[in-house]
């Protein structure tokens, strides 16, 4: 059975927008995992490929108006899974060179970035890649140079057919408009797990009154009012925000959760003004993005709100060790990148669920690795798990958007009481392929 999942758009700290669209499934995949071992058959089979290496590239923003923290995370997981990779003797015998680029979180940089790797670099495919402003994926794409597991902020991954996002996709991607026709689709599940598991009916919907947040909080709004939620939309003056303001009204309204549309910072001011209002929620409800190892700090006036922080992902809860597949990725981390070990966040486990997905392609190829090869493997009719990191998914395309999905998802919870006292998050949903809903899919504008 073949289903598709969640667009769950994510705001960042810079208010661009994640459209995330993929597939879940309850049918495991087979073959997957890292074949590793000497391949004396090898040889220079393709840009990128000698008998001994395979030069991989990568793009993220680690300097810039918005941060080194920013899109950071996802090369750290990527270059601590090709370093593990390594040590135990590379894909088929072949090394992997992990070449990265900054593109310091601006569109010229970024297509300065694709040229350097793609002209320069001769790299063979790209993984982790995570940019504010993707405007070199068009010409990383029109070369032929698969990009496997990206984050995608923009709709570039909703577009071309060499780009292949993290959660994979059902859209034509064809080059011409992103999704279908322009517009993107996402489920309900997310709501529908809130209104179940916690009993909300009440929910906020809080975001800044400029275009990118308003365009997010609308895609929310209309999702719980789908669920049957009453919602409550609440404004913010970005240059001049009254926080108090804004809690006092939810608490009137009797909100009971709270989703968002605004950046960490606000998020922080927000918990901090529903706690001093003494909101009576349920739920905060972040993203993937937010959920971080940093939460203990970044929430540190608000610890009542602190402790109803939930987040909402298509992937394994990062923290979780009890998961194999997870136990390896904090091993990677704290060998590889030890620096990290204290700051582990899920992007920096879908970073390195990225440089897995791209390994485990390459390593279905043997020794005449090729682009080509590694596209087929992408482009199969198998749903694909990272081996537990992820919910099933592909890029089997749809010739139009299904009316409805079955979509899993895996839910956790902050808790100060969590990892020996030092708090951490908590899966609250169970094994999260078995964690499903058949929801129907809602349309919204790409741009």
């Amino acid at each position: 059975m073949r289903a598709r999942a969640l667009v769950a758009g994510v705001v960042l700290s810079s208010l661009a927008l994640v459209a995330c669209g993929s597939r879940a499934g309850d049918s495991a995949p087979s073959g997957e995992g890292t074949q590793t071992g000497a391949a004396s058959a090898n040889t220079a089979s393709d840009t990128g490929v000698t008998p001994t290496e395979i030069k991989i590239g990568n793009i993220t923003g680690m300097s810039g108006g918005l941060g080194p923290e920013t899109f950071s995370a996802s090369l750290y997981g990527a270059r601590a899974y090709f370093k593990a990779l390594n040590a135990k003797g590379g894909v088929n015998g072949r090394k992997v060179t992990l070449v990265s680029c900054d593109d310091k979180s601006t569109g010229d940089d970024n297509v300065a970035c694709a040229h350097k790797l793609v002209d320069d670099e001769k790299v063979f495919a790209l993984a982790g890649v995570t940019a504010f402003d993707y405007a070199g994926g068009q010409y990383i794409n029109s070369e032929g140079v698969p990009d496997i597991g990206g984050q995608p902020v923009g709709v570039q991954y909703d577009q071309y057919p060499h780009l292949y996002s993290i959660y994979g996709s059902d859209y034509p991607r064809d080059g011409r408009r992103p999704g279908f026709d322009g517009n993107l689709y996402g489920g309900t599940e997310e709501y529908r797990w809130y209104k179940e598991k916690l009993g909300a009916t009440t929910a906020a919907v809080v975001y800044y009154s400029i275009a990118q947040s308003e365009r997010y909080a609308t895609k929310i709004a209309n999702g719980l009012r789908a669920e049957g939620y009453k919602v409550v939309e609440e404004p913010i003056n970005l240059a001049a925000p009254n926080w108090d303001s804004v809690a006092q009204h939810m608490k009137q309204q009797g909100v009971q959760i709270v989703f968002d549309a605004m950046e960490d910072t606000g998020n922080a001011k927000l918990c901090e003004s529903m706690e001093r209002q003494g909101v009576p929620l349920k739920a905060k409800v972040t993203t993937a993005q937010g959920m971080s190892s940093s939460v203990g700090t970044l929430y540190s006036s608000a610890p009542q709100c602190r402790n109803l922080v939930y987040a909402t992902t298509q992937s394994a809860t990062f923290s979780d060790a009890s998961i194999p597949a997870v136990k390896a990725f904090q091993d990677a981390i704290t060998t590889y990148e030890p620096d990290r070990a204290a700051t582990m966040n899920q992007w920096m486990l879908e970073g390195y669920a990225s440089a897995q997905w791209l390994t485990d392609a390459m390593a279905s190829c043997g020794a005449n690795l090729t682009r080509e090869c590694v596209e087929t493997y992408m482009n199969r009719n198998e749903p694909y798990t990272g081996n537990g990191l992820l919910t099933a998914r592909d890029f089997v395309k749809d010739q139009q958007p299904p009316a409805e999905s079955k979509n899993c998802l895996n839910v956790a919870r902050w808790q100060d009481s969590a990892n020996g006292g030092k708090g951490g998050w908590l899966t609250q949903s169970g094994d999260m392929n078995t964690n499903c809903y058949t929801v129907k899919n809602l349309p919204y504008p790409a741009a």
